[in-house]
């Protein structure tokens, strides 16, 4: 991992020169609960500007960092991401909570939250995951490998808008998936056992045929409606 982020750090210095202001790791890598397989490394790329020239500067490194297993750097203005907050609150509450800076200053810490659209964006997300996370199931139901992988898969997306969901509800949570989905066991009456299962198998801790995902998707998908019925509860 360290070497793939010095790669990265360095195409981007190369192609950008003084134009790049900052490069931010963040999410699991920078939290230390990043799992090779399964889980992105999330780069955050702030430059003096965004336009055509930067795009077209960036193309082969975003087309190399992809080969690679992760999405394209979050390529963001310092002006735009000094603006965003109100508008992605969920990404900017993640990239403050666990961040490191790669290169260039630090400009997480400057700019203030603003949770005015927070519990509206939780609760979409939730939403919105889970019924894209049903209607897969229902096209592989009877197929075990694929829903296995769609479980382990989907679990690290929903520890992430768990911990927002306890952030909503006034706790301070930790950085982990285990005790993510302990916490929110404790604070919501949720069922964490199909967590665990599926986070064994994300993590090689169980072989696949140990695991039964026909007898797991019910329960995890009833947990995951125990959250979104927490969030919607809250004061609107």
């Amino acid at each position: 991992m360290e070497k793939l982020l010095g790669e990265l750090t360095t195409k981007l210095q190369k192609s950008y020169g003084e134009r790049l202001v900052s490069v931010v790791l963040y999410g699991s890598g920078a939290a230390g609960d990043h799992h090779a397989r399964f889980s992105d490394l999330n780069v955050l790329c702030v430059l003096t500007e965004v336009t055509p020239r930067e795009l077209s500067a960036g193309e082969p490194i975003f087309r190399w960092w992809r080969s690679q297993g992760s999405p394209s750097p979050l390529l963001l203005s310092e002006s735009e991401f000094q603006k965003s907050a109100d508008t992605f609150p969920i990404e900017y509450h993640d990239i403050r909570r666990e961040h490191r800076v790669l290169y260039g200053k630090s400009i997480v810490e400057g700019v203030p939250l603003d949770d005015s659209f927070y519990r509206a964006q939780v609760e979409h997300d939730l939403r919105a995951k889970f019924l894209r996370l049903r209607q897969k199931t229902a096209g592989i139901l009877s197929d075990s490998d694929l829903l296995r992988r769609l479980l382990a898969d989907s679990v690290s997306t929903f520890c992430v808008l768990f911990r927002h969901a306890l952030i909503l509800h006034g706790e301070d949570p930790p950085a982990t998936k285990r005790d993510i989905i302990s916490r929110a066991a404790a604070r919501f009456g949720l069922d964490a056992a199909p967590f665990s299962s599926i986070l064994d198998l994300r993590e090689g801790r169980v072989k696949p045929r140990e695991v039964r995902p026909d007898r797991l998707v019910g329960p995890y998908l009833q947990a995951i409606g125990v959250v979104i019925d927490a969030v919607d509860r809250l004061e609107k």
